[in-house]
């Protein structure tokens, strides 16, 4: 948290002389000791503390998902209200996750009864778990609500991918609502990025260039449903209302993308 510029090290106090945080950064634009200083809260502080008395090292939970924030068009073609929670984009094949049945598409909006309020939230509330005990995440999916028990895991650099299967289609095929050109991933292709399934993008145009879909990108699913055919992607989307969220992957990473078909 933010603190009066010139503090940069030590305890913070408040007005009543009790020690509320460990003051940790600073931020300087100087290079100097004035700026702002940032500090770790006293709760978070000691946990640390008494983790360190009994087991000498600190553990903190994991999930083994990548997040993403919300916004009121993917909310919409969830089927939800609002954009609340944290939108699961990839899971960690075998990882605690995978293994309660998390899928990408997956919205998580509580963990163990409190309400993740958006992505950034979720990270910190599951490292406060001890690795090995059980969570009730509380996920939307289909547009209702589901809760999945899992077992938390322990933090550690995890390299996370989709682990779902698909098959091919020949050929490549504009579906003109959704405004791409699309071909079904080659073998050499699904190898060199870690994919079972995936359409290519080879034009981006109308709605789907106005979401910011790229050429190259690869579409993973429509609306949280893997997709592995150029058939099967035109069904989706001539079903679809006004919006649809399009799992991608781009550069490696996996993102969902809201797309306004109106």
């Amino acid at each position: 948290m933010p603190v009066n510029p010139g503090n940069s090290g030590g305890p913070l106090f408040n007005l009543q002389g009790e020690v509320i945080g460990i003051n940790s950064m600073i931020y300087s634009q100087t290079g100097g000791f004035q700026g702002l200083s940032f500090a770790i809260p006293i709760n978070e502080a000691m946990k640390v503390k008494d983790a360190l008395i009994k087991t000498g090292h600190v553990e903190r939970g994991r999930l083994g998902v990548t997040v993403q924030g919300m916004n009121q068009t993917l909310a919409n073609s969830f089927g939800m209200k609002s954009p609340e929670g944290a939108l699961v984009s990839s899971v960690e094949p075998g990882g605690p996750a995978a293994k309660a049945g998390l899928q990408p598409g997956d919205v998580i909006t509580a963990l163990n009864g409190v309400p993740v309020a958006d992505s950034t939230s979720l990270p910190s509330q599951v490292a406060g778990l001890a690795p090995g005990s059980s969570a009730k995440v509380t996920v939307w999916r289909d547009k209702g609500s589901k809760d999945l028990n899992v077992t938390i895991g322990a933090l550690k650099d995890a390299k996370t991918a989709s682990a779902n299967t698909g098959g091919d289609d020949g050929g490549a095929a504009q579906d003109a609502r959704l405004g791409v050109a699309v071909r079904p991933l080659t073998p050499e292709e699904k190898q060199n990025d870690s994919l079972s399934r995936g359409l290519l993008v080879q034009q981006s145009s109308g709605a789907a260039a106005n979401a910011g879909i790229q050429a190259g990108d690869v579409i993973l699913a429509v609306n949280g449903q893997p997709v592995s055919s150029v058939q099967q992607l035109k069904s989706m989307v001539s079903h679809a209302g006004d919006s649809i969220a399009l799992l991608i992957q781009r550069d490696n990473a996996q993102i969902f993308v809201p797309v306004d078909l109106s």
